[in-house]
């Protein structure tokens, strides 16, 4: 990349969302540990570096901290929340614990409007705060140019260095010209044109597979969703017939998936593939097994399992193709050591055997899942690929919570199939990020005809989403709804009860597992 910024993560829960939000601004970012030495930064020539909050305070004996030579490479630094607590603590400022917290909305008055980071915005913003600790004496050079009730310093700048620094999340949602204020920062302070484009993408993607593959061979796992289709797509782009791409039928996924997986990818696209029936292997290792983390570490080694056998019997392969995304890595593990905390571990990063036989290629690794569906459509894949709806990796085990078995994967295979017909009936389908049916390990009394039924429940799932880091709830249509109810009571035998979730990300996950 020509031009990039460094994001330096210090345990933000936002951390994620901030290099999303420079994306959007047409420009590269990259997330690097808190600590990493200020010599890989200056290999990298970024146009300028972002410093992201976190839940320590500076003057903490175990606070993460920069390597102090970040700020004489003479680029510009923006820090946010923890970042420009940062600034203040190595700079000569003064930080102490507030008085007062400051904790959701709070209104920012800019003082300064000649600032560059709040060229053509009002005088007046709607800002999201979430700090404790406040900035009570600038470093020299440093001037105020913005404040809110609980703050005299909530923006500062040092114009001649070009250091800046926010106490409030521009990043979130709920700072609603925070987006306009990082395109300031990236476009106005640093420099950056807007080159962070799919098409430009593609070109360094294939080059950066065909250096990492050379001659060798490609065994890539398609599920048929929109990441392995894309990852698919890309490599056969850089390497053509050296992928062999496998599908594995684990006995865990949506109804007539594995025809149609056949039917789109052997015979129209003509690439290589390789059809592996592993399902009662999988079940049978899923047998009494409950726990969400044990399902998908199960899960993950038998793929690698199956992909070594079938390997064996495709011809000798050097490389395994994932479609690993961003969030992926985010959510799995602290980036390179950060502060960050685990929520939940996913079948593409962890459950790997240490002494796996194949070496990673991860080509989506870095982009976001909006990102990916606009690379394949720069592809050439077609729209109903690309804009299929999220599946997981571990498939229906994480959607039967409770023990996985295969009478249970019916019930909510058929209960899914109504959720996804009724949604694009209705137009919704493709204008949702998500919906899908959870078979819960609740049974209930409930009457059909004149005899008492005891049976499972179908919870319905809808959210809406961006890039998969937050979600909302869908507020479906009553008719909708009702149509749903009766239909899975109707049709899918073995349910007599339908509930409606409707909790958002956070603080719930978008899948119950």
């Amino acid at each position: 990349m020509n031009e990039q910024i460094v994001i330096l993560d210090f345990g933000s829960q936002y951390t994620q969302v901030i290099a999303r939000r420079i994306r959007e601004c047409s420009v590269y970012s990259v997330i690097l540990p808190f600590h990493t030495p200020v010599e890989e930064i200056r290999k990298l020539r970024p146009s300028g570096i972002i410093l992201s909050g976190g839940p320590s305070s500076v003057y903490s004996a175990k606070a993460p901290l920069p390597d102090k030579g970040i700020f004489q490479l003479g680029i510009p630094i923006l820090g946010i929340c923890y970042g420009v607590q940062l600034l203040a603590h190595f700079l000569g400022g003064k930080v102490e614990k507030g008085l007062k917290r400051e904790y959701g909305k709070g209104t920012l008055s800019v003082q300064d409007p000649s600032c560059d980071l709040f060229r053509k915005l009002p005088g007046t913003l709607q800002v999201w705060n979430s700090h404790g600790d406040k900035l009570t004496r600038l470093p020299k050079g440093f001037v105020a140019v913005a404040t809110t009730a609980n703050s005299d310093f909530a923006a500062i700048e040092s114009r001649e260095r070009r250091f800046y620094g926010l106490q409030f999340h521009p990043e979130v949602a709920h700072t609603p010209k925070g987006k306009e204020i990082l395109s300031n920062f990236v476009h106005g302070v640093c420099g950056c044109g807007k080159n962070w484009t799919m098409r430009n993408y593609v070109d360094q993607a294939v080059d950066e597979i065909r250096r990492q593959v050379g001659s060798e061979k490609v065994i890539l796992g398609l599920s048929g969703g929109v990441d392995s289709s894309v990852a698919a797509a890309l490599i056969h782009k850089a390497v053509g017939d050296q992928l062999t791409c496998i599908f594995v039928n684990n006995g865990l996924l949506r109804a007539n998936e594995a025809d149609v997986v056949r039917e789109v990818f052997g015979r129209n696209f003509k690439l290589r593939l390789q059809y592996e029936d592993s399902t009662r292997l999988f079940l049978g290792r899923l047998k009494k097994v409950t726990d969400p983390e044990r399902k998908r570490k199960i899960i993950g080694r038998t793929f690698i399992e199956v992909f070594q056998a079938a390997t064996r019997r495709a011809g000798k392969a050097k490389f395994l193709a994932q479609g690993t995304l961003y969030p992926d890595v985010i959510e799995s593990v602290p980036i390179a050591g950060n502060p960050a905390a685990l929520i939940k571990s996913h079948h593409n990063v962890g459950g790997l055997p240490k002494n796996m036989k194949f070496k990673l290629v991860e080509p989506l690794r870095c982009l976001f899942k909006d990102e990916v569906r606009s690379l394949g459509l720069e592809l050439g894949l077609p729209k109903e690929i690309v804009y299929r709806q999220p599946f997981p990796g571990p498939g229906l085990a994480v959607r039967v919570l409770g023990e996985v078995t295969p009478a249970r994967c019916e019930i909510l295979r058929n209960a899914d199939t109504i959720v996804v017909e009724e949604m694009k009936r209705t137009g919704l389908y493709y204008k949702t990020w998500q919906c899908f049916a959870v078979l819960l390990p609740v049974r209930s009394v409930g009457v059909m005809g004149d005899e008492r039924t005891y049976d499972y429940t179908i919870a319905v799932r809808a959210v809406e989403s961006q890039d998969g880091m937050t979600a909302d709830w869908v507020r479906l249509p009553y008719d909708l709804l009702e149509t749903l109810s009766s239909r899975i009571t109707n049709e899918v035998k073995g349910v007599n009860r339908v509930v409606f979730d409707i909790t958002s990300k956070p603080p719930g996950t978008i899948e119950w597992e």
